[in-house]
This record gives structure tokens, sequence and C-alpha cells, in this order.
């Protein structure tokens, strides 16, 4: 503004123009000058407030690395917390993803968990004004971790695409949650006494695998087991019933160790072994019986018939049978198979039985008849009616009927009544 008043006040231009034309330019300047003051005071506000958010306080990266530093300083993860102090206690839960399929041959079922682990560590505490540092899994091995192992697994899956599914958090009063994904197949010994209507306690059991109890204690959280939506599991032929968990002592030579045990019930379906097996026998049976309407001479089909349900029991006996494990014991299936086949055998052996003593008899009939007429055409004169009377070791024919029918005058051509 300084070149600008300079020129309206010069003393040329206060010469050459009039004092009403001096008064307008003098409001103009003036009022440019009040604008231009405000555009100022605008830009510094601007600059005062962007200077405000540019200095608020925030935390850098470097300060993490630089507590995480602090923390690992003289850190042995070898040891675990309070040793020779008190025990660790870890507090667990567990995230059912799925379970299935249930193997009922090697008795063991798969069940894909996220299992969760908490404990207190106060070499971790740190002064921050973050409350908790959120950590991938590089840092798992870098701290001290429990032992914890499946006890009644035959083999463990641990999640590795794209990167370990595992999660590290820290808490700054020294509190450290670890989770980790797995897929499980743990052993579940079927008792199959009532199969197909049978009902199932699965047993999935953890515990320390080198910390005996007065080192390392497991507690249950609250709540300790979550499930998620069965309808997505891959049972089966089983439904899904409940859970429930328990914790146990075992004792052993090298110490007393706490074991941790979650039962998941379910129960089997009838629907499959209705259809392949169940109906089948039934309807076998029931034709089995259509032979005691077929007449008892035709052999042939009456033969054919129970010979083929006989087979066709057999065959179905088997297949049901290579859906269990070879039990040494005896199952509500195979009480239900043994019965039908013993309807389908005893309708087979009925008609093997009738058709027996209807023929010796039918034999014994022909054999008499066979023998009459043998007698009768070896002995001359001898008409049907009359008997051989032996009289001192001649055969003299007896008149029966034959005789009396002479006397009373009927014609016959026969030669001996004629003479």
């Amino acid at each position: 503004m300084g070149p600008l008043k300079a020129f309206l006040f010069s003393p040329f231009l206060l010469r050459s123009q009039s004092r009403g034309v001096r008064l307008v330019f003098l409001l103009l300047t003036l009022h440019l000058g009040n604008c231009v003051d405000k555009a100022d005071d605008e830009d510094d506000e601007d600059l005062t407030v962007n200077k405000t958010w540019v200095l608020a306080p925030k935390i850098h990266e470097g300060d993490i690395t630089q507590i995480l530093n602090t923390l690992l300083q003289g850190y042995d993860n070898k040891l675990r917390p309070d040793i020779g102090v008190r025990p660790t206690v870890i507090e667990t839960d567990v995230y059912v993803n799925s379970i299935g399929p249930v193997d009922p041959i090697n008795m063991e079922y798969t069940i894909d968990i996220i299992f969760a682990q908490t404990w207190f560590d106060s070499r971790l505490k740190f002064n921050s004004t973050m409350k908790v540092l959120m950590l991938n899994s590089n840092m798992v091995g870098k701290i001290w971790i429990p032992d914890t192992f499946f006890r009644n697994s035959r083999k463990s899956d641990a999640h590795w695409i794209t990167t370990p599914n595992r999660l590290l958090r820290i808490w700054n009063d020294g509190r450290v949650l670890y989770t980790l994904r797995l897929t499980i197949n743990a052993e579940c010994y079927l008792q199959l006494h009532n199969f197909p209507m049978d009902e199932h306690s699965c047993p999935l059991e953890f515990s320390s695998y080198g910390y005996p109890k007065n080192e390392i204690e497991y507690k249950w959280k609250k709540p300790s087991v979550e499930v998620a939506d069965p309808k997505y599991w891959r049972l089966y032929q089983f439904a899904f019933v409940g859970l429930r968990n328990s914790t146990e002592i075992s004792h052993t030579i090298s110490g007393d160790y706490v074991i941790m045990t979650i039962f998941f019930d379910l129960s089997r379906r009838m629907g499959y072994f209705t259809i392949q097996t169940y109906i089948p026998c039934i309807l076998t049976v029931v034709l089995s019986w259509v032979s005691f309407w077929i007449n008892k001479d035709a052999v042939p089909a009456r033969t054919s018939l129970g010979i083929t349900t006989v087979l066709t029991m057999t065959t179905l006996s088997t297949i049901a049978r290579k859906s269990l494990p070879k039990v040494s014991y005896v199952t509500a299936m195979d009480l239900f198979v043994s019965v039908c086949f013993i309807f389908v055998f005893a309708a087979l052996m009925e008609y093997g039985t009738l058709h027996y003593f209807t023929s010796n008899k039918k034999g014994k009939t022909a054999t008499k008849d066979r023998k009459l007429k043998n007698k009768a055409s070896m002995t001359p004169g001898l008409h049907p009616g009359s008997t051989l009377i032996p009289m001192n070791s001649i055969s003299v024919p007896q008149e029966d009927d034959y005789g009396y029918q002479i006397l009373e005058g009927r014609k016959d051509t026969h030669t001996h009544c004629q003479n």
C-alpha cells in the first residue's frame, strides 16, 4: 500500500485534480486498504490453524520400535513369567469354525478352531500413550509362549497361507493375547452298540507338555467356547447337539498336569441307513412271503424266489457292515439284518420241508398203485376187485362184488363167469 498512497498524494496529482476528485480517491484508498488488511488476517488465521494441526501429538513408528527394543532388551524367552514366584495362569477360549467329517472307520473327527491363550508377563510392561501393541507373527518367537499341545490329536495343521494365521497383542500392563488357527484330526472312540441310533461325545483335550500344575495353571475364559453357524459344518450323518467343557488333573510320573477338555455331543441321523438298509431289508422279507401264495407244485418259481431273497439279504448285510469298523460286538443294525435274514431263510426252508413231505407221500402212493397193477397183470383171470387167497401154496382168486354182479343177472363177457 505504500507506493499507491505515495502516488495518490503526490503534489502533481493534487495540483491537477479538484477537491471532489481527491475525496473520492481518498475513500477508495481507505476501502482497498481495509480489504487487503482483512485478507492478510485470514491468511494468518489459516496458517495458525494449519500449524496447530501439524504440531498435534502423535505416535510415530520409531516410538513403537523403541518400545519393543526396550521390552526385548535383556528378555529371556526361555523362562516363563514369574518363574520361581508363582504359577503362570493361562486363560483359554476356543472359537469353533467347523466340525466334520466324522470318520467311524478310523474313529476320528476333524475340527477347525481358533485357539486363544491369555497370560500376564510383567517383563512386557511399558509406559506409553498406546494401551496395546498390535503385532504380527514375527514377534511370537521373541517372547515366551505356553507349550500347549492337544493330547488326543492324531494330526494337527496350522494355517500358513498367505501368512501364518497367528495374532499377538501386548497391553501396557503386561497382558499378552496369543491366538492361532488350527485344523485337528482328533480321536473319538465311538460306542456302536446302538448303531445307527447312537449318540457320542467327541472330546478335544489340551494341556501343557512340560510344565506341571505347580508351574502352569489353565483356566477357562467366559465364554469359554463359541461356535459358528452349524449349518455350514460337514457332519453329514450326525447332528450337533451341544458342547460342554471340563477341567481335570492327570497324575503322571513327571507330575500333575491340568487337562482341559471340550466335549462335542453328536447324534446320528438315520435317514441314510433307513433308505439304504432298513427299507430294502423289509421289502426283501415281504418278497420272500410271496412264495406262500404260489402253488406248491411250481417248484422252479418258489425255489428261485427263495434263493434270490436269501442272496439279496446277504448282500445287504455285507453293505451295511462296510460303513462300520470291524467291532467284535453286535450292533442294533446287525440284529435287525440278522432277524430279516432269518425270516427270509425260514421262508425258503418252509417250502423245502413242504416239498419234501408232499413228494414222499406222492411217491409212496404211486409205488403202491404200480405194485397193484403189476400183480394184476401177472395173474390170469384176475379182475379188479378180487384178491388172491393162498391155499396150499396155490393162489385162488376170491370174488368180491364181481361175483354177485353175475348172480344178479348183469351181463359180463368174462370167460370165468360164463363157465
